[in-house]
């Protein structure tokens, strides 16, 4: 992919990113708000794309958790149920301050789970909506989407633009931002990602990959700002690899064929495909001419993350740099606005907030990210 950075490079990193807003350019800044007071005001549904055999070793549980993390419930449930948090799955980790539903496993062979399962769970906060058996335990990102139901209160919903920025949301899309939960309180993810990789990435030093998914996503986002800057964030450049939507399936635009990239270009402005970003690590990219420039920039920006990626034997992949709602609605309340709409799993909400709303947690102001 790229020569491989000399061990002991550590690239200089500026915290907190100034990743730019899409919407910036025509509406301006938008006002302050908020979208978290409570966790009521953050409502998330897991969707499947199947449902529970109803017979087999492994419980599953369909639950509703207020205040908590999906790591602490997993807890919980293989300490009642005595067995290993090995034997515990679910699809995704779901937001903390919020209301969230979700499907989680538990393998209990031959064998009912504790009497009274279900009331000790209520007793933690942890509502238990349904159950049923499965052959196989809840793999990570086997969801298709997530629901998203957000109030946001301040003073945005004061703001005569913010029914306008939605609208255009809806009807453009989104940048496909990684949220700043990926990147840890203040960037320590990331900080630390980079310090393991000048080193020499080892698998005791990250047993869960979460310091190379912040270093990937750090990357996939400095990208999708220089694209956002350029304004071919949506748009298929020539020789760019594109993705359809709704799905993993990716082709490249041939970079001199003009009726092809013209043809894309039209379906892009119909969300049917997008540009695809790089997720950083071994293999061959397919881009070429223009969007391999964009690569190439960041490489040369990012030396040591990319070299250390490349080093550790991450698999190289891509990700939409655009999102499309799915079934979004706003209403407004008195001093509100409620916003609901789903995103494909491994979107963040937070990416749709920031386009609307400011607030310390969704990212400072932007500046030029060009690379």
């Amino acid at each position: 992919m790229s020569e491989v950075a000399p061990q002991g490079i550590q690239d200089a990193i500026d915290w907190p990113p100034a990743w730019p807003r899409v919407l910036e350019s025509e509406f301006g800044v938008p006002p302050s708000g908020d979208y978290r007071a409570v966790p009521e005001d953050f409502r998330v549904e897991e969707v499947l794309d199947f449902v529970p055999e109803g017979e087999g070793e492994h419980l599953w549980l369909f639950i509703e958790k207020r205040d908590l993390t999906t790591a602490m419930v997993a807890r919980d449930l293989a300490r009642l149920c005595e067995v290993s948090p090995r034997v515990v799955g679910y699809a995704g980790m779901k937001d903390r301050v919020a209301v969230t539903r979700q499907w989680l496993s538990v393998q209990l062979p031959g064998r009912e789970p504790p009497e009274g399962l279900v009331t000790q769970l209520a007793e933690r906060g942890i509502r238990v909506l349904d159950q049923a058996r499965h052959p196989r335990k809840l793999k990570r990102g086997v969801h298709r989407a997530n629901r998203f139901r957000l109030r946001i209160t301040g003073a945005a919903v004061a703001d005569p633009a913010l029914e306008a920025r939605w609208q255009r949301l809806c009807d453009d899309g989104v940048a496909n931002y990684f949220g700043p939960q990926r990147f840890g309180a203040d960037g320590r993810n990331l900080q630390r990602a980079r310090a393991v990789l000048a080193r020499g990435w080892r698998k005791r030093d990250d047993r869960e990959g979460m310091l190379l998914s912040a270093a990937r996503s750090f990357l996939f986002n400095e990208l999708l700002a220089a694209r956002v800057c350029d304004r071919s964030w949506a748009t298929p450049l020539p020789g760019e690899v594109v993705m359809l939507d709704g799905s993993a399936s990716q082709f490249g635009v041939a970079p001199e064929d003009a009726t092809q990239l013209a043809e894309l270009s039209e379906r892009a402005r119909r969300l049917d495909l997008h540009p695809a970003g790089i997720l950083w690590g071994v293999g061959e990219s397919r881009a070429a001419g223009e969007a391999r420039v964009h690569e190439a920039a960041l490489a040369a920006r990012y030396p040591g993350l990319c070299g250390g990626l490349e080093q550790a034997g991450v698999r190289l992949a891509r990700r939409a740099l655009r999102l499309r709602l799915g079934e979004p609605r706003l209403t407004r309340g008195d001093g509100e606005f409620w916003l609901a709409f789903s995103l494909p799993r491994g979107a963040f909400a937070t990416a749709v907030l920031r386009e609307l709303i400011s607030h310390p947690s969704l990212g400072a102001p932007p500046t030029d990210r060009s690379l």
